[in-house]
């Protein structure tokens, strides 16, 4: 370790050398062993078993061991008091486009599911950051919707600091955007191109689709040939673009679609229906509330916001109420942030639905933690204090559903990887070769 003076930084380099020191310092770094950890006095939200006022959380290789008013723990564990400060869930941001850049968006064809958003992922970005000193410890960065299909998602973990491929989510599971509605038919009616209204945007999906379908026959055929023996039979071109459609056909990769109506809603689930894929969830979603029993039978979720509206014409109906209608009719909701802003401060958002419905506490914290770990596919190891779970978690100061709510620690896989008290314009430590 050698020391570096704030002085002899300029602005930009200081904050960026704090950021960099504190994950090195507290994430776990290649190699290194973790350490049993215990965060006891603290007012556990375990989000699906009720708050434990005076408890304590054992973490061990990682993952949540135990969790209660006491909990058994070698000696030898690092302790770590809350001081009855609130300790939660991290939260997980279900619609991103933080670390994309200018990537975000393929838009030179309606169709790109071959794009592979991993491809695009600066692990740089300080919004990564700044997400993660707000409490965000996974997040599902999306394609944009400049297309009617576009590419695949990529998930992370926000262990700024640490190697690209340390911040992959582990075997996450597949996601793929759509976007129905003004984008699309926007960026390429304006090239005289197909598609240029919303009938068109639909005649382009179903064609793709098709396509999908049709390329999937081939191969079962040659496959079938295959195994009767037939020494002849010549397999079909490799085409990625239709490979990645046929995943979606086959169940492998779930759908996220960007949308906002609800009549695009039904056309989309209709769609669905006839290709024989699921829609995991509807993203924006702000007329979910007029179609909620349908969304719910279907079993899709939605990630949406708790109050824009009005910024462009389909977004005209919007309400502050629709997380908590369409919660009440049984869609499992969450509230996302789809900006490097609103990512910092998910919490307060997610308040906004106990004002605008009455949510409960526990329902409202679920919105940014299991419910979007569900649209994910990560909810069997994120999204609520659970054993066996990973170790993400965030200690607050103030109540975490309010304006007062500030992550002073935040953990992921049992590692701080944020913590508010260290030094600001003091010293630093700089780990040589980092």
């Amino acid at each position: 370790m050698r020391l570096i003076s704030a002085r002899t930084l300029t602005p930009c380099c200081l904050w960026l050398t704090m950021a960099l020191a504190s994950a090195a310092a507290f994430g776990q770094s290649e190699g290194t062993a973790r350490h049993d950890i215990v965060i006891k006095n603290a007012i556990v939200m375990t989000v699906t078993h009720g708050n434990i006022t005076n408890g304590s959380v054992y973490i061990k290789d990682g993952k949540i061991a135990a969790v209660g008013e006491t909990v058994n723990a070698p000696a030898s564990a690092t302790v770590i008091d809350a001081g009855g400060k609130y300790l939660t869930p991290g939260i997980v941001d279900s619609h991103s486009h933080i670390a994309l850049d200018d990537d975000v968006n393929e838009a030179t064809n309606p169709i790109t599911p071959h794009m592979m958003m991993k491809d695009a992922f600066d692990y740089q970005d300080k919004a990564i950051y700044r997400a993660l000193a707000g409490g965000v410890t996974t997040s599902l960065l999306l394609h944009g919707s400049a297309n009617m299909i576009g590419g695949q998602a990529v998930v992370i973990k926000h262990k700024y600091g640490a190697a690209r491929d340390e911040m992959l989510f582990p075997n996450a599971p597949r996601s793929i955007k759509f976007a129905s509605g003004e984008n699309p038919k926007r960026v390429y009616g304006s090239r005289d191109q197909l598609p240029s209204t919303r009938m068109g945007n639909f005649a382009v999906q179903r064609e793709a689709l098709v396509q999908a379908q049709d390329y999937m026959r081939e191969w079962d055929s040659y496959n079938e040939k295959v195994k009767r023996g037939d020494k002849d039979a010549t397999p079909p071109k490799h085409d990625l673009k239709l490979e990645a459609l046929a995943d979606v056909l086959r169940g492998k990769i779930m759908v996220q679609i960007h949308i906002y109506r609800a009549d695009e809603m039904l056309t989309e689930i209709a769609m669905a229906k006839e290709f024989g894929y699921k829609i995991r969830a509807f993203h924006h979603a702000v007329e979910a509330y007029k179609v909620a029993d349908e969304l719910a039978a279907n079993n899709i979720g939605i990630a949406t916001w708790a109050d824009w509206w009005g910024f462009k014409q389909e977004a005209w109906d919007a309400i502050p109420w629709n997380a908590v209608i369409s919660m009440r009719k049984g869609v499992r909701v969450a509230i996302k942030s789809d900006s490097e802003d609103y990512t910092r401060r998910l919490n307060q958002e997610a308040a906004k639905t106990m004002r605008y419905g009455g949510a409960t506490e526990e329902e409202a914290l679920k919105m940014i933690t299991l419910n979007p770990a569900w649209i994910v596919g990560v909810d069997d190891r994120v999204g609520s204090i659970d054993v066996g779970k990973d170790a993400d978690l965030v200690i607050w100061e103030g109540y975490p559903l309010s304006s007062y709510g500030v992550p002073q620690k935040v953990l992921i896989d049992g590692e701080v990887y944020f913590d508010r008290s260290l030094p600001g314009l003091g010293t630093t430590h700089y780990k040589e070769g980092e």
